[in-house]
């Protein structure tokens, strides 16, 4: 029976028409499914699914979505985060997922470490601290990114003691706060990339063209709380705070999070952004 699938163009590049008709025919894709977004049930004969490509160094790996959740794409990650979200969707149904082959060989990409620096961003000494947690604003959560560097961050090519990282935030189009009164403006191009209901990097535009980048990359596939990923399934975006080394600290509970984060704005060392969702 014919599925009521959305291929894009991207996916259908990468696999190449044969099999994307044999994907829009039923013969290749499954009827029911968990949706690798929301892990919840889908059927593809009932309502529109998205297709949704993982491209890792060697392996690329088909899974599927509620349309309503995700739109269909092709997203480039590490190998090793694609064998991740194979384990993990595996354990919830194999039939959510199959490896396809590619027309193009995928891309390499760079392997993850500790708390990876941003890409033209932070220099080595400096790594990200990524914390995630739920900031209400006008009274409705929301799922939240927190980031704070180690150490200064001194603009790519320059050298000193200055910390430039709030000022090439602001030149990528994030906004400086001064209270955290609404919800900040969408920042096109960029992303935020969960597989598998886990949390695994924020993207940015590729300076080159093509696909998104990495700016930030978890070491190992970050979880999050049943309520996040539920709050970020419904508003389809993640607020991304940024602040300087020292302004907001590991905090244990969401509640001094965002007492933290009141500091930071009140003293103009806060900038933000609602980056979309782009998961598989």
């Amino acid at each position: 029976m014919p599925r009521m699938l959305d291929v894009s163009d991207e996916v259908r590049a990468e696999i190449g028409d044969e099999e994307a008709a044999r994907l829009l025919a039923g013969e290749s894709a499954p009827g029911s499914y968990d949706c690798t977004s929301c892990r919840t049930p889908g059927d593809s004969e009932q309502e529109r699914t998205s297709t949704v490509l993982f491209i890792g160094d060697e392996t690329a790996v088909l899974a599927f979505a509620h349309a309503t959740c995700l739109p269909s794409q092709v997203v480039q990650v590490t190998e090793e985060q694609l064998q991740g979200a194979v384990r993990s969707i595996g354990a919830v149904g194999a039939e959510s997922q199959q490896q396809v082959p590619q027309t193009q060989q995928p891309p390499h990409v760079q392997q993850p470490h500790q708390s990876q620096q941003p890409s033209n961003l932070v220099p080595e000494q400096a790594v990200l601290g990524v914390t995630s947690g739920l900031v209400l604003i006008q009274n409705e959560l929301h799922p939240a990114l927190v980031v704070e560097p180690t150490a200064p961050v001194a603009r790519p090519g320059t050298f000193g003691s200055g910390d430039d990282f709030l000022p090439l935030l602001i030149e990528q189009g994030f906004m400086p706060l001064t209270e955290l009164a609404a919800v900040p403006p969408v920042l096109h191009g960029w992303s935020v990339l969960l597989a598998a209901g886990q949390l695994h990097a924020v993207l940015q535009p590729n300076p080159n063209g093509g696909r998104p980048v990495a700016w930030w990359q978890a070491h190992q596939a970050l979880q999050v709380t049943d309520g996040w990923r539920a709050a970020a399934n419904k508003h389809q975006q993640v607020l991304m705070f940024a602040a300087p080394v020292g302004s907001i600290g590991r905090q244990p509970r969401e509640d001094l999070m965002r007492d933290a984060l009141d500091k930071a704005a009140a003293n103009g060392k806060l900038v933000a952004a609602a980056l979309p969702l782009a998961g598989i």
